[in-house]
């Protein structure tokens, strides 16, 4: 009994060879191009005027929190979190 058949090792790795065809033939192409996204002017308006104000208290307040992030002393209370994710699992 054959246990191994030479001719179907060629076979075995079908993607591997469309891969190999595929990055062989964009050797001379270029880079797809990227993604880019653009933000209107109006949706630029609505967000500077969605009353958002970042006052010192709220600046100072981030900065704290940053810190501490920063720092690893930041600890995050579970009970406050379960109390807000409570209404969404009812």
């Amino acid at each position: 009994m054959k246990i191994n058949d030479n001719k179907r090792i060629g076979a075995m790795n079908p993607y591997n060879k469309a891969n190999e065809n595929r990055s062989a033939g964009q050797v001379g192409k270029k880079d797809k191009p990227k993604d880019q996204i653009e933000i209107s002017s109006e949706a630029k308006e609505l967000l500077s005027t969605s009353g958002i104000t970042k006052t010192p208290e709220h600046l100072s307040r981030l900065e704290e929190l940053r810190d501490s992030v920063n720092a690893g002393t930041y600890r995050v209370d579970a009970r406050k979190i379960a109390e807000k994710l409570l209404p969404y699992l009812q």
